[in-house]
């Protein structure tokens, strides 16, 4: 019964996280080089503005919520390395999010229209890159962990 309220537990916030990600990438980002400049402001501040902090608080946590899930599993099974590695993958993700899309994510927050440096659209490309390679990372994520929940013995503590 513990291994089974753990991985509802990570599964939950892994798919929150790709959530988060997915409909960023597919409902905005992928047509964000078409929209005028004081548009891609008032978007990318609300985007900001909106997720800060609540990603600041999930993203760990999702990443934390793996920990228990693993110690419930057998060390040589199949769904033990499917957790291993959507916990790597997801990993990678904050990695990216934190070292590349923060920084940019900082710049932007600052920006006016009046005050948009000369390469804010080589940025915004920088950033767009980033944000699909961490949206199909999560996606790889989530994949592995429902696998490894899928992979899990019957039987559980």
């Amino acid at each position: 019964m513990k291994l089974k309220a753990t991985q509802f537990i990570s599964i939950l916030l892994f798919a929150l996280v790709m959530g988060v990600f997915w409909g960023t990438w597919f409902s905005l980002s992928r047509t964000m080089e078409t929209v005028s400049p004081p548009t891609f402001l008032e978007i990318g501040k609300q985007f900001i503005a909106n997720l800060a902090w609540p990603m600041r608080i999930l993203m760990p946590l999702t990443l934390v919520s793996t920990l228990p899930v693993l110690y419930f599993l057998p060390r040589s099974s199949v769904a033990f390395y499917f957790i291993l590695i959507a916990l790597v993958l997801m990993s990678i993700a904050l990695v990216i999010t934190v070292a590349i899309e923060v920084p940019i994510d900082n710049m932007i927050k600052v920006w006016t229209v009046e005050t948009l440096p000369s390469n804010w659209m080589l940025l915004r490309e920088r950033w767009e890159y980033y944000h699909v390679i961490r949206t199909f990372i999560s996606i790889g994520a989530f994949g592995f962990l429902l696998s490894g929940a899928l992979a899990s013995p019957a039987k559980s503590n």
